[in-house]
């Protein structure tokens, strides 16, 4: 059973501090208790020119405390809490925020270079931890945004709708369900062959199961308007293109066709890097 507690990494960095202020707008609307957690590692041939432990503990101690001093202005009704914790700082979020309600770390951190997309620590507590993960892209006040989630109705996991409508119904917006559907295909060449199928027809069918696997989550949440997109071709496109003036973009870990051993699916790796908005990893 998962505790109301939400976990938010930072590191000092603006966009830590970005990550922090869409965890503390979160915990406030699920009325959850937040941690704040700052990991650091120690290279231990620095130490032989000084105390480097204690000084390197000082400043994540004194980012905690200034993370914590930022929550208490913003949402002082939420009760926090925080360390400053060495070790790996991916493995130590991931430990960190076993049993939580959900782990929220920004995009990128201290340790990033200029070109890349999505830090390191990002990219692993995305693909290890096992609780919903928000990585926060864009800005941290996207709560007038709705809720966009991708549906890929061959894993049969409601892990994505249950975690969409909930966003959607604490935040007071409408939830856009996202799903692209396989274009059918012959076993003769396209020169040659005839369209077998009707686009149409296709189309329908897609829309058809969408509904269904909605039915069930309306009914639970009646006063959440739903909008439905489908479409043929990539779901990653599809759900980058929604996530522009989205609040949250959800996806599923896996996806259909992932490759055996992986953790997150080829859809949730490129909305990590190319969304405009937080994204959700339903785990």
């Amino acid at each position: 059973m998962r505790s109301n507690e939400i976990v938010v990494g930072v590191d000092g960095s603006a966009r830590s501090r970005v990550a922090l202020r869409f965890a503390a707008a979160e915990a406030d609307r699920h009325d959850a208790a937040l941690r704040v957690v700052a990991a650091y590692e120690i290279d231990a041939r620095a130490e032989r020119f000084g105390p480097v432990r204690s000084l390197v503990r000082e400043r994540y101690v004194g980012i905690v405390d200034e993370a914590l001093r930022e929550v208490a202005n913003m949402v002082p009704e939420v009760v926090a809490s925080g360390a400053a914790l060495e070790g790996v700082p991916g493995r130590v979020l991931v430990d960190a925020a076993d049993g939580a309600r959900l782990l929220v770390v920004g995009n990128r951190g201290l340790g990033g270079f200029a070109g890349l997309l999505l830090g390191s620590v990002g990219g692993y507590v995305a693909t290890h931890a096992r609780v919903p993960v928000i990585v926060v892209r864009g800005g941290s006040d996207t709560a007038g945004g709705a809720v966009v989630a991708g549906l890929d109705l061959s894993t049969r996991d409601s892990a994505v709708l249950e975690a969409a409508f909930a966003e959607a119904g604490v935040r007071g917006t409408g939830l856009v369900a996202v799903h692209a559907y396989p274009m059918p295909v012959t076993a003769w060449s396209a020169a040659f062959a005839a369209v077998p199928f009707d686009p149409a027809e296709v189309r329908e069918a897609a829309v058809e199961e969408v509904e269904t696997a909605l039915a069930p989550w309306r009914e639970k949440y009646p006063r959440v308007p739903v909008e439905v997109v489908v479409g043929g071709g990539s779901a990653a496109r599809l759900l980058v293109d929604r996530s522009h003036g989205a609040g949250l973009v959800v996806v599923g870990s896996r996806g259909h066709g992932v490759t055996a051993g992986t953790l997150l699916g080829s859809v949730g790796l490129q909305l990590l890097h190319h969304a405009d908005s937080p994204v959700l990893i339903a785990h």
